[in-house]
């Protein structure tokens, strides 16, 4: 089971833990708490933080570990994606509990994440996992073979850091990068036509609605 470092205080006299105290959990409609963490980018490491990254949309997509079976394909998918991504104004990050260096190794190994262009998170305590609810965490006494890793959760923060859409798999079900990019699209509209709404499987240049009395058992 992945132990948690924890801390005693002498001036409340309790045992705090410094993964479940750094944020609580994230909401959609919410302001994302700012998080400082390294990255392995185009042969690089470097230190990254979600304050600085405010301007652009963000798209942060947690998955369990490097080496293994459907992340990568989950990754390489939006590495041949990740250009519409930047001509939508928007950065991916991806994120695991591995460290830069097993990133660079994973880079350097494999031939579909050697695609990869975008920024790859080190979450090694778990902090950006737990605040965005991702975090597996096994029972006192069961251990679970996630256990510290992270479930298919990915997240769309818009460019004032506010939290616009999640969605969080069981790490058996791989994601679809298209619809992550068609949803990031669905966002960016709404933002700027204000009062109208994406339907069902809208994509861009589609007819939107536009909530009203009218409208109502008519659809």
């Amino acid at each position: 089971m992945k132990e948690t470092k924890s801390n005693y205080c002498e001036n409340c006299g309790e045992f705090h833990d410094a993964v479940r105290d750094y944020t609580s959990q994230v909401k959609v409609g919410e302001t994302v708490p700012d998080f400082e963490f390294e990255a392995y980018q185009n042969g690089e490491v470097k230190i990254m933080s979600l304050s600085k990254l405010r301007g652009k949309w963000v798209v942060l997509v947690f998955y369990p570990a490097d080496f293994t079976f459907v992340c990568p394909t989950e990754l390489e998918e939006l590495a041949k994606l990740y250009p519409k991504f930047q001509a939508a104004n928007a950065e991916i990050i991806s994120v695991s509990s591995d460290t830069v260096f097993a990133h660079k190794a994973w880079h350097t190994a494999s031939p579909g994440i050697k695609e990869i262009k975008y920024p790859m998170a080190a979450d090694p305590s778990g902090k950006l996992a737990y605040a965005f609810g991702v975090l597996v965490e096994g029972g006192e006494a069961v251990f679970t073979p996630d256990e510290g890793l992270s479930l298919r959760g990915s997240f769309i923060i818009d460019p004032a850091g506010v939290l616009r859409s999640m969605e969080i798999n069981d790490n058996s079900i791989g994601r679809k990068g298209a619809e992550t990019l068609r949803k990031l699209q669905a966002a960016q509209y709404v933002e700027t036509h204000k009062g109208q709404v994406c339907p069902a499987s809208w994509e861009p240049g589609e007819d939107t609605l536009e909530p009203g009395l009218d409208l109502v058992g008519k659809l």
